[in-house]
């Protein structure tokens, strides 16, 4: 399967775009500053998604999950900054939010079943487990 075509990715691109946006509101003088930093952490977990999918190995496609996820939570954080400060009012960014944690769930899925996987272990059944497609 293309990575294009898994849920994961479409649900990390959704977020990406949602992100991006939220970003106008950030004022002016935040252009190179948090507009920067948060819409480069958000197109970061889509395109760490992509990559590892391309990668031969367990361990590497394990490692860009790993960035991916990080990324994510880089993403999260940020935006709950910009919502303290007042900068996004909570009611515009809750479909980011809950883009966020429905990716975040994929995310540890999927490492977990990796990780059962490298083991040589047989990967237990997760809820989300349908999150590569």
């Amino acid at each position: 399967m293309h990575y294009r075509e898994s849920i994961v990715w479409q649900k990390a691109m959704e977020m990406a775009r949602e992100v991006y946006r939220l970003a106008p509101m950030l004022p002016r003088e935040e252009t190179y500053g948090m507009r920067s930093q948060i819409t480069r952490a958000a197109a970061s977990v889509p395109a760490n998604i992509s990559e590892g999918w391309t990668r031969e190995s367990d361990r590497e496609k394990a490692q860009f999950l790993s960035i991916a996820h990080g990324s994510l939570a880089e993403a999260e954080t940020l935006l709950t900054l910009c919502e303290q400060v007042g900068w996004f009012p909570e009611a515009e960014t809750a479909l980011a939010r809950g883009l966020i944690d429905e990716v975040s769930r994929m995310l540890t899925t999927m490492r977990r079943k990796r990780r059962g996987v490298g083991r040589g272990l047989k990967a237990q059944p997760q809820p989300d487990a349908d999150a590569e497609g």
